[in-house]
């Protein structure tokens, strides 16, 4: 769609401070496309009203929530807070759309599974949309799962289960790859994750074509930490190294368990042929970018 398209389109935007809030008000303006942040708390009703009959969107996005500071461990002893804001608010939100007629499309996460006997870690048999969630290990993830369920009844809801999600910014704290890199000892394992860069775009074009339901908002494949730790070796910083340790040694140093899985991407790629798989994506719109070194062909 042209600049004239984007015309009609106006967003209505919540997450103004998060992450994933500022990148999309970013891609809005070098888009041309009209968007303003709410300023309402998405679990007072009557906020989120008034913000929609003062904006009058179009499309409602949702990158609110609490993912907790500094990790998800945050969400165990801030159950209420959590509750309200990722509960309460994301359903207070589709309510609301539904009953102005709007679609919403809503950040959530594929952190709601884990590798079992009928998806085991290395087989690429990724999980479904449609497959019900069997992590439940975090508070965080386990709030998550239950949202998702409820959302499946509001026709105008687009839930987008991002994982681990990497952007070429490596200065940013919340990137994966920056986590993972400042990480005393990192886990050695394959996972499903999101590349901004590459994914965020799609998503407003998701919104243009009002799709709705559930997506795997990941590339197609998996990648590991060490493939990552490598990469950025390679193309970052070549006296880098990194130490890992085993499961049973990270369930030492966290309060609650972490979800590793592979998500199925079929539905999205069917929807963007043009989707790069995760680690072509990862070199062309993360390492490329970032590029200190001369890589060894």
């Amino acid at each position: 769609m042209g600049a004239e398209a984007n015309g009609s389109l106006n967003f209505l935007i919540y997450g103004r401070t998060g992450w994933i809030g500022g990148l999309l008000g970013k891609l809005c303006e070098s888009q041309g496309i009209s968007y303003t942040y709410g300023s309402g708390r998405l679990q007072d009703r009557q906020s989120i009203v008034a913000d929609i009959e003062t904006v009058k969107p179009s499309h409602v996005f949702n990158a609110a929530g609490v993912t907790g500071r500094p990790n998800v461990d945050w969400c165990e002893s801030h159950k209420v807070e959590t509750i309200r804001t990722n509960v309460a608010g994301t359903l207070t939100l589709a309510d609301i759309c539904r009953e102005k007629g709007l679609v919403l499309i809503n950040y959530a996460t594929g952190c709601i599974f884990e590798y079992d006997s009928g998806h085991p870690l290395g087989s690429g048999i990724g999980f479904k949309e449609e497959d019900t969630p069997n992590f439940t290990g975090s508070f965080y993830s386990k709030t998550k799962a239950m949202v998702e369920e409820l959302l499946k009844n509001y026709e105008n809801v687009c839930t987008l289960r991002v994982r681990m999600p990497i952007s070429s910014d490596l200065s940013n704290p919340r990137n994966f790859i920056t986590k993972i890199a400042r990480y005393e000892k990192v886990v050695d394992i394959p996972n499903s994750m999101t590349i901004l860069d590459e994914l965020l775009p799609i998503s407003i074009e998701m919104a243009k074509r009002n799709l709705t339901g559930i997506y795997n908002f990941t590339n197609p494949g998996v990648v590991s930490h060490n493939e990552i730790l490598e990469m950025y070796r390679d193309y970052i910083d070549p006296s880098f190294t990194w130490k890992n340790f085993t499961l049973e040694e990270q369930a030492k140093v966290i309060v609650a368990p972490r979800s590793n899985n592979e998500l199925d991407a079929t539905k999205l790629k069917t929807e963007f042929p043009e989707m790069l798989s995760i680690k072509e994506s990862l070199i062309k719109f993360v390492f490329e970018p970032n590029k200190k070194t001369e890589v060894k062909a």
